[in-house]
């Protein structure tokens, strides 16, 4: 799962990582409060520190602190490189005829897709009409020419540890994107950024973060929470128990 206005992960990682510092924990506890009461400009501040801290905290403290734009921060990694311009590659491969790798200028020249929709977390909270814009998955999979016998599609990222999987039809809807916009700006790194996943009517575990690999499959594998009891087909409000009003 991966919702500076703060970004996240849906759900906390069983994972154990290194503590945060006992400096760094009552500091951002401290500006915390302040932001729930301060002036905007002040409330940005917060948030990008936030997510600055975040990086450096494997232990998702960071996510039970208030902040303004509705998100919690979350990790499953203890740390995770960043991409730019000159590193960052998303390849599209396995069941493929066109296997390909992707930069950020390649798919920034593809038509993008501008979606604003609800997103809805798995453990309850909603960040309403929130814009996410890229290219749609569909794209990329056409562009690729998906083999006969093919049936989903499997999603790695470059922290090392998260994964993800929809079937093929899930893929190939117009609301599941490869973003690379959230909120009318770049993605920032806290956010998944150069480039993630956003399936709209999903709970936002589906979503997954600092996306690298988009492998087509036979069958659908499940992703790093599904492997720990969450639902593979996540609809909101119609899976993992919850009967959330849908995003879409």
């Amino acid at each position: 799962m991966n919702p500076e206005q703060p970004e996240a992960f849906e759900a906390k990682g069983e994972e154990k990582g290194r503590p945060i510092g006992r400096r760094v924990l009552l500091g951002t506890i401290g500006l915390g409060a302040l932001g729930v009461v301060t002036a905007p400009t002040l409330q940005r501040g917060l948030e990008s520190f936030l997510a600055n801290a975040s990086d450096k905290d494997p232990t998702g403290l960071t996510g039970l602190l208030p902040n303004g734009g509705g998100f919690r921060y979350y990790s499953v990694a203890a740390s995770v490189p960043r991409k730019d311009d000159r590193t960052f590659r998303l390849t599209v491969d396995g069941l493929v005829d066109r296997p390909r790798a992707y930069t950020l200028a390649d798919l920034r020249a593809l038509p993008q897709t501008r979606l604003v929709r609800d997103v809805q977390c798995v453990t309850g909270w909603r960040v309403p009409e929130t814009p996410f814009e890229g290219v749609r998955l569909s794209r990329l999979l056409d562009a690729a020419g998906v083999r006969r016998g093919a049936g989903a599609v499997r999603f790695t990222c470059f922290d090392g540890t998260y994964s993800e999987s929809l079937t093929l039809d899930q893929a190939r809807r117009a609301d599941v994107l490869v973003a690379l916009r959230m909120q009318d700006k770049d993605l920032s790194h806290a956010h998944g950024g150069p480039a993630r996943l956003y399936v709209a009517p999903m709970y936002f575990y589906k979503s997954a973060k600092w996306l690298s690999g988009i492998t087509v499959t036979q069958h659908v594998r499940p992703g790093y929470w599904e492997e720990r009891g969450y639902d593979v087909d996540a609809w909101v409000g119609r899976s993992n128990g919850r009967d959330d009003e849908p995003t879409s």
